[in-house]
């Protein structure tokens, strides 16, 4: 059977989707440059990892992996209720936020249907709606690297059925402001539902201006939700765990019905619980990395040629006024595994992630010396 045959059975949606780039991973990075030290930059984990108290919640869990988990994720919707003041019922748990976002695109889009984001974008706010035969426009950057919020309220004004939203971006850093966000609040249509994506607040709390919200998008009319996860400053990455608040419960019931059954597994959702029992310990992890992220970015911004979009996140989006293919390959070579953007126009663009204090340092040195060489 050819690949020919393959593609005619399939939606015609589908061969024609980007793949998404999720980078290379530790092993393979040794397995092809021979080198022992991994510095893994490129995914925006936590380098402090998670709380201890998750550990110590899935000691013995290996007796209890018979039985399917709690298809409703009743203790970790109730936990996030009470913390949030958003109603169980209006919570919805993912594997990953981006297993939300699926949810969000099967429930909510057809064939035709108009999808607002940002460009460059979180790839799978284009692959997803695009996946169902949907139209998406991105709203390009200033050039300051940061949101156009005027050409953000003109495309809002104009009715899309969803609006993909991150707050801060990701990939670039920047975010609205309170301010901001209300203009944009202002010009969403009633028939449009708002999806804020906001992966990096714990972060972005850090940054002066950021907006809450949740305080400001209820009692509105228009349908949103709101997309957390326990993937960065929780640093579960490896487990799996995101979360939406929604404007109401009949948002959620729609997407009960397309999202898979058991979608959260039971260690999951016992290292969310626990790792949401100690917030002090995320916050420690998260101040440290936002004053290692300004020490960073000042090291970098020295680098002749080196622009540095803003950011209120745990990653830095450099553009280092040259091809970032040779320049990644350098620094793969040396153990250094960042995330060089491919999307058409951003070919000198890199992602790094805030790591320790030495990987940083191991990176900016990297960095530096690979750009003086011309590679």
């Amino acid at each position: 059977m050819t690949t020919s045959t393959i593609h005619a059975l399939a939606r015609p949606e589908v061969p024609l989707l980007p793949l998404y780039n999720a980078g290379l991973s530790s092993e393979a990075v040794r397995a092809r440059y021979g080198v022992n030290e991994i510095a893994r930059l490129a995914s925006n984990e936590n380098p402090y990892g998670a709380s201890p108290a998750v550990a110590r919640a899935l000691a013995g869990l290996a007796t209890r992996v018979d039985t399917y988990p709690d298809a409703n994720c009743s203790a970790l919707r109730a936990a996030i209720a009470a913390r949030t003041g958003v109603a169980p019922e209006a919570i919805v748990i993912g594997n990953g936020s981006e297993d939300i976002l699926q949810m969000l695109c099967l429930a909510f889009l057809s064939a035709g249907d108009r999808v607002i984001t940002q460009r460059p974008a979180f790839g799978l706010h284009e692959i997803y709606p695009r996946m169902m035969g949907a139209q998406v426009g991105q709203i390009a950057l200033t050039p300051q690297l940061g949101f156009d919020v005027d050409a953000w309220c003109e495309a809002l004004a104009r009715g899309p059925k969803i609006a993909m939203l991150a707050n801060p971006s990701n990939p670039v850093g920047c975010m609205f402001t309170a301010a901001e966000m209300e203009r944009l609040l202002a010009a969403t249509p009633e028939h449009t539902l708002l999806v804020v994506d906001e992966a990096y607040c714990e972060y972005a709390r850090h940054a002066e201006g950021y907006p809450d919200v949740l305080a400001m998008l209820r009692g509105r009319a228009l349908p949103w939700i709101v997309l957390r996860t326990f993937s960065k400053a929780w640093g579960l990455a490896g487990l799996r765990v995101g979360y939406g608040l929604a404007s109401d419960a009949a948002l959620v019931q729609l997407l009960d019905r397309v999202r898979t059954p058991f979608n959260v597994n039971h260690a999951a959702q016992v290292a969310a619980l626990a790792a949401w029992g100690d917030e002090a310990f995320m916050q420690r992890g998260v101040a440290e990395t936002a004053r290692l992220r300004g020490v960073l970015a000042a090291r970098l911004a020295a680098l002749p040629g080196v622009r540095i979009a803003p950011s209120a996140t745990n990653f830095l989006f450099l553009d280092i006024g040259c091809p970032n293919a040779p320049v990644n390959e350098a620094l793969l070579a040396q153990g250094l595994i960042v995330k060089p953007w491919k999307e058409p126009g951003f070919e000198h663009f890199i992602r790094v992630s805030i790591g320790t204090e030495a990987e940083n340092e191991r990176f900016a040195r990297a960095l530096a010396g690979i750009l003086a060489a011309g590679a």
